[in-house]
């Protein structure tokens, strides 16, 4: 992945996106070809040296099955959007602008391994239900379901593990833009009702890194 320098992420943030994002997309290739599957993973910082994301793949999907030919590679994706330039205050000075799009992804590369061990896929699933769970008035819990269907749940899936290698994060939400154009885009963007990418824009603004 191409990351200019003003789309480079700092460490903090790209704890942040692994820590907080939902689905991740998990990318392998194998004697057959490519294989992908989205599906949802925790991301443990204290795992191995660099952390790993845990997750789970139908027992079904033949790609946890299928040797992976050097690293396995997870694409975390964060807050997108589209950006037109009529946003931009530099639009009305000398018209030269375009649109463009706006994302948070990273790029996450490391050895996979399988965990078929059904305490090592229930203590997983466990951590996803809570941590999923964790903003609702009335949480769900593992437990709330008859431990006999649990467990006859748990024999469908395989756990996952990537052990993070290096990763490869791009946030690229328009810090390229003079600072009277970012201003319009994180007001647009808000207009619109997409906040989640306004705050991504506003918090990675150059302006709001200076003392």
């Amino acid at each position: 992945m191409h990351v200019p320098a003003h789309f480079a992420a700092e460490e903090s943030a790209v704890h942040d996106l692994l820590a907080q994002h939902g689905a991740a997309d998990l990318v392998t290739a194998t004697d057959q070809g490519l294989l992908s599957t989205l599906l949802p993973f925790v991301y443990d910082p204290e795992a191995g040296e660099r952390g790993a994301l845990l997750g789970h793949l139908a027992r079904n999907n033949d790609q946890w099955r299928l040797p992976v030919l050097g690293e396995a590679m997870v694409i975390v994706r964060g807050p997108d959007a589209y950006v037109t330039p009529s946003w931009y205050a530099s639009k009305a000075e000398h018209g030269r602008v375009v649109p463009t799009w706006n994302y948070v992804t990273a790029h996450v590369y490391g050895e996979l391994t399988v965990h078929d061990d059904p305490a090592w896929v229930g203590s997983l699933v466990r951590r996803l239900t809570q941590r999923h769970e964790a903003g609702s008035p009335h949480p769900w819990s593992v437990d709330d379901a008859p431990e006999a269907f649990v467990a006859g749940q748990l024999r469908a899936i395989v756990g996952i593990e990537l052990a993070i290698s290096r990763v490869h994060a791009k946030f690229k939400l328009s810090q390229n833009r003079p600072e009277a154009d970012l201003a319009g885009v994180i007001d647009g963007l808000a207009a619109r009702g997409d906040a989640a990418c306004a705050a991504a824009v506003r918090v990675n603004a150059p302006f709001a890194r200076r003392p």
